[in-house]
């Protein structure tokens, strides 16, 4: 059966959304709080990708100007949830960086934090006997730490669900249980959906692909490449009670946060390609024992004695070949949008890129960019690459990639 999406009156542009992770959840409720007519999309459940598997970990301490505009967007906004939609809530915590003796990137950490302060972020450069006194987590192995105050954390899936009820209140239609594949051409952009019941292709003025480590198979169907490639994370929980601040250990590459009932950490990069429908979705052993191993020595509650997961499990994040994502018209300006290849820091970003893409989606469609600059990020324009590079997986969260020149 096939049937027209667009509103009879032609003032309310038809917008599809594919993927109900955190980008694509809150893209579609902003585009219904504009005035769109959007349906989403989801494979599985809300949040049941990705996004219902990260670390919850959020903070604004970015040293490129993109970027930190971003995270602080992004910030005010989980703040702003947490006081106006039930069910989802923001811890604040210090995010302390701490970078290790012999480590060469501690020479770095400096240059970092005067850039991260250039932006306005309250970040500081500490020692590590003044972080020691400050919060109980063992620094005698340190070489250099930062401090950024205005960070904190959340339960993702609680992000997710919320975010679904809102959209749902402003007349999106959530279609979860639903595989779709798009067809047509740039006059006519349709998306075929089963629901279980029988396909059903449906034409739209638009379609937002956030979905994920599914991303370019989604875009292939209309024979639109993209560099984005997932690749698998981890990370675990244990229940020893810690009431410190987040900190991320650069030199092991490992993360921690608190939680209601102990402690979440993690990253587990595996730097080669993963299949989004066939990746182990369980923490290996490998990576239990080094996190344990970490946690050991940089937690003071647990120092030299016994820490047991709780439970160990891996996601997928999703890389380009310059660690950007790729956000804005892809393949057929105007009407086929991506937003996808975070590079681990997707949840993070998502209230913000959420409300960029609904903005740049709907001026897009009025034609406001083409009669003036653009609506999108420049550096995350999808056109700079052709789609069909090929490049390393990398780690998406380190002190060289919080301080390099890209832009």
């Amino acid at each position: 059966m096939s049937r027209p999406a667009r509103s009879s009156s032609g003032d309310s542009p038809a917008v599809a959304v594919v993927g109900g992770g955190a980008v694509g959840v809150t893209a579609a409720a902003d585009l219904a709080a504009r005035g769109a007519s959007v349906t989403l999309y989801e494979r599985g459940d809300l949040g049941a990708g990705s996004s219902g598997r990260a670390a919850g970990v959020l903070y604004d301490a970015y040293a490129e100007d993109v970027d930190a505009a971003l995270a602080a967007r992004a910030m005010e906004r989980f703040r702003a949830i947490d006081r106006s939609l039930p069910g989802f809530e923001f811890t604040p915590c210090p995010y302390v960086i701490a970078v290790r003796d012999g480590d060469p990137d501690a020479d770095a950490v400096p240059a970092m934090v005067d850039r991260m302060r250039s932006h306005g972020r309250d970040v500081s450069l500490v020692t590590p006997d003044a972080l020691g006194d400050r919060f109980p987590v063992a620094t005698d192995d340190l070489a250099v730490a930062a401090v950024a105050e205005g960070a904190g954390w959340c339960d993702p899936a609680s992000y997710v669900a919320a975010m679904g009820r809102r959209a749902r209140r402003e007349g999106v239609a959530v279609e979860t249980e639903t595989a779709v594949s798009l067809t047509g051409d740039a006059a006519e952009l349709r998306i075929e959906a089963d629901g279980g019941s029988g396909a059903e292709t449906r034409e739209f003025d638009a379609v937002v692909v956030a979905a994920g480590a599914h991303t370019a198979d989604v875009l292939a169907d209309v024979g639109v490449a993209v560099p984005v490639v997932p690749y698998r994370v981890q990370a675990l929980t244990t229940g020893v009670a810690y009431d410190g601040p987040m900190v991320y250990d650069a030199s092991a590459g490992v993360y921690l946060r608190p939680r209601p009932t102990g402690l979440l950490a993690g990253d587990g990069t595996e730097p080669v390609a993963a299949d989004p429908d066939d990746y182990e979705r369980g923490g290996d052993d490998w990576f239990v024992d080094s996190v344990t191993e970490t946690l050991r020595e940089r937690v003071d509650a647990v120092s030299g004695g016994e820490l047991n997961s709780e439970r160990a499990w891996a996601g997928l994040c999703t890389a380009t070949p310059d660690g950007d994502p790729l956000v804005g018209p892809v393949g057929r300006a105007g009407s086929l949008f991506v937003a996808a290849g975070w590079q681990g820091h997707g949840f993070m970003r998502a209230p913000a890129v959420g409300e960029h893409v609904a903005e740049g989606v709907l001026a897009s469609l009025d034609g406001t960019d083409a009669d003036s600059e653009s609506p999108w990020i420049d550096p995350f324009d999808p056109d700079r690459f052709d789609g069909g590079e090929a490049f390393e997986i990398t780690e998406g969260m380190s002190v060289e990639g919080r301080i390099g020149e890209k832009r």
